[in-house]
């Protein structure tokens, strides 16, 4: 049986009472149109035809319906690096990160993009150092690297977590992928200098490796209970849906730019080609990153 992750709460109160706090509220404001009210007409006047002129609709499409999405046809793969964060503990398959990441991506026109989910609930940092060597395998061109919440709640020194995330770093580096690194952080009951000192983790490694960095991981899902499971801990689908739309992708984003632009132009073509483009394209050789 795995232990289960935490998240972090930016107030201090017992641990049996954080499920019920709410980090962050939405306001939702719908506005109407105002209505005429002097629109009144003589009962003896003529007839007239008061039909305002047609205007053209607006247009209601998404950019791909209106093939303004270009198709990067370049394989990439991206690897979801984790414990039960990543894995998806307690909801579908379909409803993990990893999965909503690589349909948005696709809806984004990244059409041979693959996100393998190596998420394993209850894993540690030194768990995941263990099983490197096996998930390089996939030969990601980017990992997304979220781990280290398990230590904290096992209360394992700080300066082991570090050591082992700067190795998993390295190792994905090593092996020719870049790493995004998720950032964590920690209940404030377990003590200030702990918190303080595991947060501090992500940055410095960040900064001294050379690696872009989510913030935290969970920021705008953790603590809300709408966007949680029963436990108060894991994310439900929506709050995974929040955490790929506005965590994830701002940072993913510069990256697969990164990977577009390495002379791979001859794999992208615009969403309304023709299809003699894309014969021509089928016969002309690409280069796999």
């Amino acid at each position: 049986m795995s232990l289960p992750l935490m998240t972090h709460y930016s107030f201090k109160l017992p641990l049996k009472h954080i499920g019920l706090t709410v980090l962050t509220s939405l306001a939702l404001i719908a506005c109407s149109p105002a209505t005429d009210s002097n629109n009144t007409a003589d009962a003896n006047a003529p007839v007239t035809d008061t039909t305002p002129a047609a205007t053209e609709p607006v247009s209601r499409e998404t950019p791909v319906e209106q093939g303004h999405i270009e198709t990067i046809n370049q394989p990439i793969t991206i690897l979801a690096l984790g414990d039960s964060l990543t894995e998806g503990l307690g909801v579908d398959p379909n409803d993990n990160y990893p999965a909503q990441l690589e349909a948005t991506l696709k809806e984004m026109g990244y059409t041979n993009v693959e996100v393998v989910n190596s998420g394993l609930s209850g894993e540690t940092s030194t768990g995941l150092v263990n099983r490197l060597d096996w998930v390089a395998q996939t030969k990601p061109d980017i990992t997304i690297l979220t781990i280290g919440a398990n230590d904290a709640m096992r209360g394992i020194d700080v300066a082991t977590i570090e050591k082992n995330i700067r190795t998993a770093v390295k190792h994905l580096q090593d092996n020719g992928s870049d790493v995004i690194l998720g950032g964590m952080q920690i209940y404030d009951n377990l003590g200030n200098d702990y918190v303080r000192s595991f947060s501090d983790i992500y940055p410095r490694i960040a900064k001294d490796m050379h690696v872009p960095m989510i913030p935290f991981f969970l920021e705008g899902v953790g603590g809300i209970a709408d966007l949680n499971q029963a436990d108060a801990i894991h994310p439900t689908k929506e709050g995974y849906t929040i955490i790929v739309n506005n965590n994830i992708l701002p940072v993913l984003k510069p990256e697969l730019e990164k990977i577009k632009s390495t002379g791979l132009a001859n794999s992208i073509e615009p969403a309304d080609s023709t299809k003699s483009n894309q014969s021509a394209l089928e016969n002309t050789s690409t280069e796999t990153m």
